[in-house]
C-alpha cells in the first residue's frame, strides 16, 4: 500500500498533485451546489474532497431510506458512496468524487440522484425495491449476517444454496 501511494505522488509531482486536490475540491463544491436543494445539507458550508448529504427529508416525507437511495444509484451503474456514515449526521451519504471525475460523470450523477429524489416523491416503492437491473437484487441483510456464504460453488449446483453442516467440506485442509 505504501509502494503504491508513494508512486501515486512520484508520478504526479508537486504541481500535480496540488492540481488532483484542487480538482477533487472542485467536484465535491460542484456537487454540493447542484443537488442541495434535493438532499438535506448537514453542513451548508465549502467542501473539502468530500460532501455529506442527508437522505433525511426523503425518510421523514416518502419513508425512502439512504440505504434505499444507496441501491437505486446501482440501477444506473454507479457504486454508491459510503451511507450512514459520518455517524452524527441522520441518514448520511458521503460523496467523495475523485480528482478523474469528469463534468459529464459529475453531471450524470447529479441527474441520477435528482431522479432517485423524484421518483421518492411520486412512487417511494419504487425506490425500495431497488436494485432492478443488477444481477442480485435487494438481500435480506439480516439471514446474510445470521447464516453467511462464503464459498462459491463453481459449475453443476452453483446456484444450490450451502448448508452450514458444522463440518468443513472434504476438500477443505484440515489444521
Amino acid at each position: 500500500m505504501f509502494v503504491r501511494a508513494y508512486t501515486y505522488i512520484r508520478s504526479n509531482g508537486d504541481a500535480g498533485l496540488r492540481t488532483i486536490s484542487e480538482d477533487a475540491v472542485l467536484a465535491a463544491n460542484y456537487l454540493r451546489v447542484r443537488l442541495h436543494d434535493v438532499y438535506d445539507l448537514p453542513y451548508d458550508r465549502l467542501s473539502k474532497h468530500e460532501v455529506v448529504f442527508s437522505g433525511r427529508r426523503q425518510k421523514r416525507e416518502h419513508g425512502v431510506t439512504t440505504l434505499d437511495i444507496a441501491k437505486a444509484i446501482l440501477d444506473h451503474g454507479i457504486h454508491p458512496p459510503t451511507i450512514y456514515f459520518p455517524l452524527i449526521v441522520e441518514e448520511a451519504l458521503m460523496v467523495e468524487p475523485t480528482e478523474t471525475e469528469s463534468l459529464e460523470t459529475l453531471d450524470y450523477f447529479v441527474g441520477v440522484m435528482r431522479e432517485i429524489a423524484r421518483l421518492a416523491e411520486t412512487d417511494p416503492e419504487a425506490v425500495k425495491r431497488a436494485p432492478t437491473t443488477t444481477p442480485v437484487g435487494r438481500l435480506d441483510e439480516a439471514a446474510a449476517a445470521r447464516r453467511p456464504d462464503l464459498r462459491y460453488r463453481f459449475g453443476e449446483g452453483a446456484d444450490a444454496p450451502i448448508e452450514p453442516s458444522g463440518t468443513p467440506p472434504a476438500e477443505a485442509p484440515t489444521a
